[in-house]
């Protein structure tokens, strides 16, 4: 492992990082669209599985911009999420309840995000990497906007559904 020097060093590992972090994603959400039973919240995550794809591909982008490569470094962070999230899937529930822990795994797993791509931004800024800092915003924005819609639903009826 390289040692990290410098903040541009460390804004380096957070992008590899978060690369593998939205890779673990892609193949997580896959797999709860399919234990989902709630069509609204299928929808939803139909949708921030799109949204992580292109998340993916944006940060090749800023990857590039700042000359660096996303490398082949594993989050244990997201890895113990997804984890986590396998764990519910797996568990003898009703749908009703399964769907409410699929929420707060997938919540669980944005809340990482979310942080990630706040100090990303944060250190973008910093370096004067204005591009890669816009990006990594916009990205941050769609993983707040998921947490929220996750968040209404559970709120609005699926946790009811699982009393």
């Amino acid at each position: 492992m390289a040692k990290l020097k410098t903040l541009e060093d460390l804004f380096e590992h957070q992008l590899k990082d978060l690369y593998s972090a939205e890779k673990q994603g892609i193949a997580a959400l896959t797999k709860m669209i399919k234990a989902t039973e709630d069509e609204k919240l299928k929808g939803a995550i139909e949708t921030h599985l799109e949204e992580t794809r292109a998340q993916k591909d944006r940060l090749e982008k800023v990857c590039e911009l700042v000359g660096t490569s996303p490398g082949r470094m594993k989050c244990k962070a997201m890895e113990g999420l997804v984890e986590e999230g396998e764990e519910t899937i797996e568990e003898d529930a009703t749908p009703e309840v399964k769907d409410a822990g699929l929420i707060a795994s997938i919540q669980r797993m944005e809340h990482y995000e979310i942080a990630g791509y706040g100090t990303a931004a944060h250190f973008a800024e910093r370096l004067g990497h204005a591009e890669a800092a816009k990006l990594l915003r916009q990205t941050l924005e769609e993983e707040q906007k998921t947490d929220t819609l996750l968040n209404d639903l559970a709120k609005s009826y699926i946790n009811e559904k699982a009393e």
